[in-house]
């Protein structure tokens, strides 16, 4: 009799414990999908913002060459290639697009664009993505020169102190501010993983400038002279720093410290501030590099912002730069998970 008992007892627990977990699991794998329906509908709208030379562009036309890397970038991180899967044609015409503008002196972009590095650096990120996939040959000849005079002119155009400006160092008299400096390291880092050719001084005058540029608090200023602690650039400049293995240096350290109290956790990722999503888009590689319970909290929390903020059709609003931008940043944030990508992976 007591053995009847005891065993329906561990039944109707068993039978509660079921019904308790059905539950969450069916709303963990429900939210999982809705970031990937999410995602994916958010490509479909890029796709419609494509132009037919294969550019994508911000608001009144600007920055076309860093639209075009952004985007390719994202579509890349959802696993499709030049080759394959659901992006493979806007992807091969956004290839098509920056080879073309791809010039003698190895700058990718234009010179009526005051702002090119940044073009410039993404670029490289996106194309040493593409050439690490390229099976065919001749192509991959053609993406390797394009990147290696890109490298080259990373060199020419750094300044006197190490960083780089919104244009080369003797067409911007020597101005450098750190933004555009991050977009080159990251760019460069790209491509020495890719197995192309970088000179280790570029890259340690870079960190030496980061250096220069951080305050005693672990704040990054907006150039070397002066303007300020900026959490979206100190944000940009730690992913820059892990980039190039630089995890557990006094000067990562004190950054980290500083964002942990300006971005996340001390402050609310929820609250929005200029250039959010820069920050935003920085700061998630950092903190999926350490992974972790850490990662899985702040993905949750920059999750639910992003994914309340998307619009009906698709995309992200933005006022500064616009939704092709805003756009492409949070998707490649949303999939940063997948792991598709070298230059982000742990």
């Amino acid at each position: 009799m007591m053995k009847t008992k005891i065993g329906s007892r561990r039944q109707i627990v068993f039978a509660l414990l079921t019904l308790l977990l059905a539950p969450i699991t069916d709303t963990v794998a429900k939210a999982d999908e809705n970031v990937d329906d999410v995602v994916q509908k958010s490509l479909q709208f890029l796709v419609g913002q494509q132009k037919r030379q294969g550019y994508w562009e911000a608001e009144r036309g600007e920055y076309r060459v860093a639209m075009t890397a952004l985007v390719g970038t994202a579509m890349l991180a959802e696993g499709s290639t030049t080759t394959t899967g659901e992006f493979a044609d806007p992807i091969r015409k956004a290839v098509d697009y920056l080879l073309v503008m791809s010039r003698p002196n190895g700058l990718i972009g234009y010179k009526g664009d005051g702002h090119y590095t940044y073009g410039h650096g993404f670029s490289m990120v996106f194309l040493s993505q593409v050439y690490g996939e390229e099976e065919d040959i001749k192509r991959r000849e053609e993406i390797r020169d394009v990147l290696t005079r890109a490298v080259q002119f990373c060199a020419d155009a750094q300044t006197t102190r190490g960083g780089w400006g919104y244009v080369s160092a003797k067409e911007g008299n020597d101005f450098d501010e750190g933004s555009t400096c991050i977009t080159q390291v990251q760019g460069l880092r790209a491509c020495r993983n890719a197995g192309i050719p970088v000179s280790k001084e570029i890259v340690d005058r870079a960190i030496k400038y980061i250096d220069d540029c951080t305050t005693p608090k672990g704040g990054v200023q907006y150039s070397i002279k002066g303007g300020g602690e900026r959490p979206p650039i100190t944000a940009a400049a730690l992913a820059a720093l892990f980039n190039a293995g630089e995890y557990d240096t006094e000067l990562s350290k004190k950054m980290r410290a500083y964002c942990d109290e300006h971005i996340w956790p001390g402050k609310s990722i929820k609250s929005s501030s200029g250039h959010w999503h820069y920050m935003h888009f920085y700061y998630a590689q950092v903190i999926y590099r350490q992974g972790g319970d850490r990662w899985n909290r702040y993905l949750q929390e920059v999750q639910d912002k992003i994914l309340k903020e998307v619009n009906a059709g698709g995309g992200w609003s933005d006022r500064q730069i616009g939704a092709v931008y805003t756009t492409a940043i949070n998707c490649i944030i949303l999939q940063l998970e997948k792991g598709y990508l070298p230059i982000y992976q742990r």
